[in-house]
């Protein structure tokens, strides 16, 4: 077959794909009988590729689209222009915050270093391919316990492989979560987290208007690296895995880097008329996904797609997962002074093909044409399915699990100590010291605390940013769980003095295609729809992750939450350590009091899918504490009015381990003891260890206690004085009786020196 001058070329001698084929790349019957009605002819071996990838859930989200649509902004998206490469949030002054989160779980389970290092990778590039400067990175990783050499292995690798990525890139890791469970090993979860900063006029969008502009290829050439990416993460994990490492991508930080100031050097020019990452699906995935949006087609020639390998055939070009490379279409014309700029920082760059006027996607191997297909129907018109959900058969038995009868601990000290070892709660300053949180100077609260904060160079204000989710109350209630992990995002930033305005989420779930995993899925859905709405932080980006399960077991429903705040003031941020002696430490509330209680009411049941029932009695059961979001709402109000008038020196959220161990976290922040006296209706390891929602504690200058009254009083939060900061000794006494006396020094070498925090000095997993 050879182009003639009007291309009017068509691809007709084609034969059956066998089902064998199609089958192994993640493609049923009927879906192959659909692509065969949409080309009325059957597909080349290029062209089935590329709709396998295109039609995968990872890409073409067939399962979870129509749960997506539940998300406001989700469904403006896709009713509307389409889905862009990160969200946009407004935070005033002509700006705007780009922010993402995204996976890289199944690859992370083969090759933790390469899989997690091009994780961060590609979060940067769906940040600068839309205009915006890079300014911080986070993560949420999930592992299997490390007393696995397994496990200490995926752990340690995937940490080394953002640090290094990160490092190199020169952009700052300010956060993030680590949590360890067994429903992790052996399908580990590695989210990255990205955000930018975008003047308003300046946003590029993925689109390829203009029939007759070049199209350019820009980045590293490709290779064979991640070829079916996108497939191998839209199946279960299982003993084949590890033989997929050739669908993990392979990632240069050093290019990246470069790509990066080119990139944005060159949009600054006007002259880039649309600009995509080359990630899921490289280059197929680019081209339809630009010229659908803009009802073009594109023709392409791979044979200009610069290679590092050779004899790569049409179907691993279009295919190809290669890092660090992008799409962009230029205005005709123009092509000779972007290829400059990009040249002039080594960025490789060439003209592969031309936008056209027919809506579709031509490949030409030179002068044969290899694969002809309508664009929109690899970008938009994947099938969806409406899947059976049915409530899982463990979930009625363990929310109806009788607590009552639970025996109190002899020693209260023993517990807290017991929990702070807890590799979940434990330091994780041997993770984020491998990370530099301070790279371009704008990181102005250090990783530790309840949320980063982030100056924005030129103005006053700043940003919290912050990832959160507690699977385990997933695993017991997707529902409430979900809007759990909306709650305390929000509740992290507030405790910083900051305002949630967006979100970012990242939906990590077993097999939907088990009824008990898709309605896990849903009903998580449902919770995070509602409450983002309700906590005036829409979810503008994301990522879905299923088939997250081995032979073994599924994970636990993990929806990551990542969040913005803005602090109108950075000046007056807050961070959660005790600050000096003699400072008042209070309980903020939104949690209901009886009359006459100075500690909200804490019944047994509220211990459910606590730290301290997993921990102390080995029992995952029960129901997540309750939330009120309404009542939550109140106690954010009130922190960040009380905060921005500069009344509160501490503020720390009460969250894993309950009371106890965010007093302890705080006492260990700032080097400080407390002496806490509290009266409670329930027994000591409910009032310690429960993590009820809503509470906050904070610390603050006697003379401001009155102040902070006629804060929380007009916010109608509950206000309960605890004690006093000082000393070297934690103490807490409940109805008169004391019951924790700790050295500060001692919970300190207790919480650091745990793994993962003694993994440094012992060389555990090297």
């Amino acid at each position: 077959m050879k182009i003639n001058d009007e291309d009017t070329m068509s691809i007709t001698d084609t034969k059956p794909i066998k089902p064998e084929v199609y089958k192994e790349m993640g493609l049923n019957d009927a879906e192959y009988k659909a692509i065969t009605e949409t080309l009325g002819r059957h597909p080349t071996y290029t062209e089935v590729g590329m709709y396998a990838v295109m039609w995968s859930e990872h890409c073409g989200y067939k399962y979870s689209r129509p749960i997506l649509r539940l998300f406001k902004k989700y469904r403006e998206a896709i009713d509307g222009a389409g889905l862009e490469n990160a969200g946009i949030i407004d935070i005033g002054d002509g700006l705007g915050i780009a922010m993402k989160i995204e996976s890289h779980n199944h690859p992370s389970a083969v090759e933790p270093f390469q899989s997690a290092a091009t994780g961060v990778g590609g979060m940067l590039r769906d940040i600068f391919t839309m205009g915006a400067r890079p300014i911080a990175c986070l993560n949420s990783l999930r592992f299997g316990p490390l007393d696995d050499a397994r496990n200490r292995y995926l752990f340690e690798q995937a940490v080394a492989g953002i640090g290094f990525y990160g490092n190199v890139v020169g952009v700052p890791t300010v956060g993030g979560e680590v949590y360890f469970d067994e429903c992790y090993s052996g399908n580990c979860l590695v989210n990255a987290m990205a955000l930018g900063v975008i003047r308003h006029d300046s946003v590029a969008y993925a689109r390829a208007d203009g029939p007759g502009n070049p199209v350019l290829i820009i980045g590293s050439h490709t290779g064979r690296d991640g070829i079916h990416g996108a497939t191998f993460a839209s199946v279960e994990l299982s003993e084949e895995s590890e033989s997929k490492k050739s669908n993990v991508q392979m990632g240069d930080p050093f290019a990246e880097s470069a790509l990066i100031e080119a990139t944005l050097e060159a949009l600054e020019t006007g002259y880039v008329v649309g600009i995509q990452d080359m990630g899921a699906a490289g280059i197929t995935c680019s081209t339809c996904e630009t010229s659908a949006k803009s009802d073009t087609g594109i023709r392409i020639d791979i044979r200009k797609v610069p290679v590092r390998e050779t004899g790569m055939t049409p179907y691993e070009i279009m295919l190809s997962e290669s890092q660090e490379r992008m799409l962009a279409i230029v205005e005709k014309g123009k092509e000779d002074e972007i290829i400059a700029i990009f040249k002039k920082w080594e960025v490789p760059v060439e003209i592969i093909g031309e936008v056209t006027d027919d809506e579709l996607v031509h490949v030409y191997d030179g002068d044969e044409l290899v694969a002809q297909v309508p664009s929109k129907s690899l970008a938009e018109d994947a099938p969806t399915y409406d899947l059976e959900g049915r409530e899982p058969d463990y979930l009625a038995g363990l929310n109806n699990y009788d607590l009552s009868g639970l025996a109190e601990p002899d020693d209260y000290n023993d517990v807290l100590m017991r929990l702070l070892e807890v590799p979940s709660i434990a330091s994780k300053q041997w993770v984020y010291e491998q990370f530099d949180h301070t790279a371009l100077g704008n990181t102005v609260v250090l990783p530790g605390s309840d949320a980063a904060v982030l100056r924005i160079r030129g103005l006053k204000k700043g940003i919290a940013v912050v990832t959160d989710c507690n699977g385990r109350y997933c695993y017991l209630d997707p529902f409430a769980g979900a809007q759990i992990a909306i709650a305390e995002a929000a509740r992290n930033l507030a405790c910083s003095g900051a305002r949630p305005v967006g979100a970012t989420d990242c939906l990590n779930f077993g097999n939907p295609e088990k009824p008990d995993g898709f309605w896990q899925f849903k009903r998580a859905v449902e919770g995070l729809a509602e409450a983002c709405e309700f906590f005036d932080a829409p979810i503008v980006s994301g990522n879905v992750s299923l088939y997250n399960e081995t032979p073994q077991m599924a994970i636990y429903p993990t929806p990551t939450i990542g969040m913005l705040g803005i602090i109108e003031d950075v000046n007056k941020r807050c961070s959660s350590e005790f600050k000096a002696a003699g400072d008042i430490v209070v309980l903020l509330s939104g949690v209901r009091f009886d009359e006459g209680e100075s500690l909200p009411v804490c019944e047994r049941e509220s211990l459910g899918g606590s730290e301290y029932l997993n921990t102390i009695h080995g029992i995952v059961a029960g129901r997540p504490p309750a939330l009120d979001m309404d009542r939550e709402k109140r106690v954010h109000k009130a922190l960040i009015k009380a905060i921005s008038q500069g009344l509160i020196k501490s503020a720390h959220d009460c969250s894993d381990g309950g009371l106890a161990v965010a007093l302890a976290e705080s006492c260990i922040a700032g080097g400080l003891g407390a002496d806490i006296t509290i009266s409670a209706n329930c027994g000591p390891s409910a009032a310690l260890f429960a993590e009820t929602q809503s509470r906050v504690i904070v610390s603050v200058a006697a003379e401001n206690l009155g102040l902070l009254r006629e804060i929380v009083d007009e916010c109608r939060v509950e206000c309960t004085v605890m004690g006093t900061t000082g000393g070297e000794v934690m103490k807490i006494t409940i109805n008169d009786v004391e019951v924790v006396n700790v050295g500060v020094e001692e919970l300190d070498s207790c919480w650091r020196n745990a793994i993962p925090g003694k993994m440094a000095e012992t060389g555990v997993g090297c």
